[in-house]
């Protein structure tokens, strides 16, 4: 898979709120998916499967199944990668900028 193509899966992954959320609960540790399906009772087992399936196929985590239950992880190295190709190239002038400016005001 081409970069630009994992890249969108990745962009696709997190332009939804409630996959953020999934991401936010497992960024304290690795749940179960019955464990996940606690937090959004808003939707059924079969909707936060759905939404787990997107986040594997982009990467975002990693799943491993033990005996009856599946393990959900959070791999943070897409989210890295997305920052140092497209967050921090364009925020670093910006920061640069802000920074001479504050620079100037202060003296």
């Amino acid at each position: 898979m081409s970069t630009a193509n994992k890249h969108d899966l990745i962009f696709k992954a997190l332009a939804d709120r409630r996959r953020r959320g999934i991401l936010d609960i497992l960024k304290d540790g690795p749940k179960t998916t019955g464990e996940l399906c606690t937090h959004f009772k808003d939707h059924d087992r079969c909707t936060v499967m759905q939404h787990l399936g997107i986040l594997e196929k982009a990467g975002l985590i990693i799943v491993q199944k033990k005996g009856r239950f599946r393990w959900n992880y959070l791999d943070v190295v897409p989210i890295r990668e997305i920052y140092d190709r497209w967050i921090n190239q364009y925020a670093s002038p910006s920061v640069e900028l802000l920074t001479r400016l504050k620079h100037d005001l202060d003296n």
